[in-house]
């Protein structure tokens, strides 16, 4: 898991949160979508480790 991908998982946690907190439902709603990007991003990377570090037959 990349470093970079976890900490703009974060970022974006924290502006959907303070959308929600502020009520802006636009900035909840963004930073709720790259979130989402992030995490599928982090997916695609765990995939492509498992099949990078499994030994080959």
């Amino acid at each position: 898991m990349s470093t970079k991908n976890k900490a703009q998982e974060v970022t974006d946690k924290v502006k959907a949160k303070a959308g929600e907190i502020t009520g802006n439902k636009v900035q909840q709603a963004h930073g709720k979508v790259a979130q989402a990007q992030a995490n599928l991003k982090q997916a695609a990377e765990k995939v492509r480790d498992a099949f990078t570090s499994s030994p080959r037959l």
